[in-house]
């Protein structure tokens, strides 16, 4: 981990005894380590690293850090990409909203949830043994315990999201027990325990920690703002918002209110390596690089997703950013946002094409076509520079082409940008075809907490106090040209920001979720925020029409397509885990 304690390699293999996997349970491996055996003040700080080094240990296809395939993929953001539909094709399902099966092999979901518990282990198995420990003997008790329960609550909320119906698995339970705790709590009493580990972690850790990396009360007061604000919508038990919870919204103001932090100058740092723990990284997981370790300790989590047709990257062209995506950056004649009209056809500022596709590689804008610079840090576009460059003289050209895209005829040309680092970067690891980085993925950024704010307010009527929120995302996004331009990137940016009071509730909300969508796209939030809305059915149907209609988008491979209310707000409890507990955990409606 960057400047923080190196992880002790011995305890990184571990087997923690508090899975629901039934996998993870049966297996045996070298030299178990148990609570007795290991209950000294020497091991308890090692411990707590491998529960730290447990919320990054995702894989390609069983992710808990980067959600492109839970969260963006999912949405109107992005296409799967890749080599076509086959391509590991239950993305692919994801995308259609076909998944009705609860388990699809052994990829993706039934990993992913298998990854969270392995988590969550780790940190129950360390309380276990810190929780015995003399205060005496290690007068760090307290606040590891509370850095722990914040990592376990931490993965509880990742699984929640995606499951909405999870066991909650606590250090006190025996493995016996352990088998008998349903998946079967109320909505609110999950909510309720989920923030009980980030109240005790807000209530017992120090503002700032000296090593970076290290959960504190700043971390969890953004944490507690997130989860209130989910929470505060309130669903019936087939997803249905059905009442939004003024108090819990006020603990979103508050909680936002204690959180201390800052906006990078320019939104690109935010994914650029040099910038990891800066001023707006509130929650990341870190990563490193030349660690004393044979490959670092890399993310490969969006390996698969870097552009194809070029020895700069090499595989595999997946998380490939959709028409409507790229559409919703186009500004109207006072630089804001076209909140209705983004994606219609009917004028030369809402044309569909916001690229013409030109045969020499250029992509200039079309006609009268303005766009938020942020469009230059989140999508790879043919003709424009890539990742800030416009040549590598060590690898080649870094202007993004067509020939990058993998599946053109059938995803489109449109790349990520955000997740991808430049291959001179010293962050930066090729395995086979597959890329790697020492980036850090950021799960809370200070601009989740301005706007988890926002959002509150605009809920709760103060529509001006929100305006000033969002005006200060939209001058941090005006001031971010530099980097883009400085690599020969056309001038075609205009925004500004709202400069007059936002005329209703409606339209204010209506302000704030597309801020949210030109700030965090592609990074996997625009699914949750459409579900945690209630609009998930409205959007992506409406975004699926247009997307199959053969005279704009032409994209056939969602012409079965269709998203159902009831079910695909939520992902399936994989079959193996209600399985194992001979029909204990209760599946989510529908499938």
């Amino acid at each position: 981990m960057k400047k923080y304690n190196k992880i002790v390699v011995s305890f990184l293999s571990i087997l923690f005894l508090a899975s629901c996997s039934s996998d993870f349970l049966d297996y045996e491996p070298t030299g178990v380590l148990s609570p007795e055996n290991v209950a000294t003040a020497e091991n308890a700080d090692a411990l707590v690293n491998a529960a730290y080094a447990a919320i990054g240990n995702d894989e390609m296809v069983g992710p808990i850090t980067h959600q492109w395939v839970y969260g963006s993929v999912r949405s109107d953001d992005a296409y799967k990409g890749g080599g076509g539909r086959g391509d590991v094709d239950v993305v692919d399902r994801y995308e259609q909203y076909t998944t009705t099966i609860a388990d699809y092999g052994d990829l993706m979901l039934p990993r992913t949830w298998t990854n969270h518990y392995k988590a969550i282990s780790r940190a129950n198995f360390a309380l276990s043994v810190i929780n015995n420990l003399p205060d005496a003997d290690y007068p760090l008790k307290k606040t590891r315990q509370a850095e722990l329960r914040f990592l376990r609550a931490h993965s509880h909320f990742m699984l929640k999201l995606l499951f909405k119906k999870v066991p909650y698995i606590t250090e006190d339970l025996s493995k016996e027990q352990i088998l008998q705790t349903s998946n079967d709590l109320s909505n609110e009493d999950l909510w309720n325990k989920i923030a009980a580990d980030f109240l005790f972690a807000f209530n017992n850790l120090p503002q700032s920690q000296e090593q970076v990396g290290r959960a504190d009360k700043n971390a969890a007061a953004a944490y507690l703002a997130k989860l209130r604000l989910y929470q505060a919508y309130e669903q019936d038990d087939t997803h249905h918002v059905v009442n939004i919870n003024q108090s819990r919204l006020q603990e979103v103001i508050d909680y936002a209110d204690a959180v201390i932090g800052d906006l990078e100058t320019d939104f690109g740092y935010n994914f650029l390596d040099g910038h990891d723990n800066g001023p707006e990284s509130i929650w990341a997981v870190q990563f490193s690089i030349n660690d004393g370790t044979n490959t670092g300790r890399v993310s490969f989590v969006t390996g698969l997703n870097s552009p194809h047709g070029t020895p700069l990257y090499g595989c595999c062209g997946f998380h490939m950013a959709s028409q409507n995506m790229v559409n919703a950056f186009k500004t109207d004649a006072a630089g804001l946002p076209l909140l209705d009209t983004f994606n219609d056809d009917n004028d030369p500022n809402t044309d569909d094409d916001i690229f013409n596709t030109i045969s020499n590689g250029d992509a200039p804008l079309a006609p009268g076509v303005t766009i938020d610079p942020r469009i230059d840090h989140t999508v790879g576009i043919p003709g424009r520079p890539f990742k800030y460059k416009n040549t590598l003289k060590t690898a080649g050209d870094m202007v993004y082409k067509f020939s990058w895209a993998r599946d053109p005829g059938v995803y489109g040309y449109f790349g990520n940008m955000k997740e991808q680092q430049s291959p001179d970067c010293s962050c930066y690891v090729k395995n086979g075809p597959f890329i790697g980085t020492s980036k850090n993925v950021d799960f809370i950024r200070y601009a989740d907490v301005l706007l988890f704010k926002a959002e509150a307010l605009i809920q709760k009527g103060d529509l001006e106090s929100a305006r000033i929120i969002i005006n200060r995302i939209r001058e941090r996004a005006a001031a971010s040209a530099t980097m883009p331009l400085a690599a020969g990137a056309s001038n075609d940016y205009k925004i500004d920001i709202y400069k007059t009071p936002f005329p209703t509730k409606e339209y204010a909300m209506k302000a704030l979720m597309f801020e949210r969508r030109l700030e965090f796209g592609m990074e996997g939030a625009r699914f949750f925020d459409l579900v945690r809305w209630g609009i998930a059915e409205q959007v992506l149907n409406a975004y699926l029409d247009v997307e199959r209609d053969i005279k704009r988008a032409d994209k056939k491979f969602l012409l079965g397509a269709k998203f159902t209310a009831g079910r695909d707000e939520y992902y399936p409890i994989p079959q193996r885990e209600i399985d194992f507990t001979g029909g204990l955990y209760k599946q989510n409606p529908g499938y």
